[in-house]
């Protein structure tokens, strides 16, 4: 396992999903500019893309190839920091059900990260 690859690998898969989120739930602020620039926004999509690729690419090659690993931890850091925003922004708190979620959403990363 290349550690360094995954480590850059999980910090693409970090900034795709806080600025996925941002995009997609932008709309739903109380600033008015991502629901009058809706293109814009869906525009910056084509940036944000390479995120998602270089955390593909960097994850698969830090665990030599293989491709669901990859799949898991970029799922796994997606959820935490989907449930991050959506409380810090929204105030929809972390019920019981979501802590159970984001613990097996850790877990898995866990596991193909810490599993010989």
């Amino acid at each position: 396992m290349k550690y360094y690859d995954l480590l850059i690998g999980i910090a693409a898969f970090l900034a795709a999903h806080v600025l996925a989120f941002f995009q997609l739930n932008g709309q739903f602020f109380k600033i008015d500019w991502f629901r009058k620039n809706e293109v814009l926004v869906a525009a910056f999509g084509f940036i944000l893309s390479f995120f998602y690729i270089w955390g593909t690419k960097y994850t698969v090659n830090g665990f030599g190839g293989l491709l669901w690993p990859a799949r898991f931890i970029g799922f796994g850091v997606g959820m935490i920091i989907y449930a991050i925003g959506v409380s810090h922004y929204f105030n929809e708190g972390i019920s019981f059900k979501t802590m159970v979620s984001l613990g097996l959403a850790l877990t898995l990363i866990c596991i193909q990260v810490f599993w010989k």
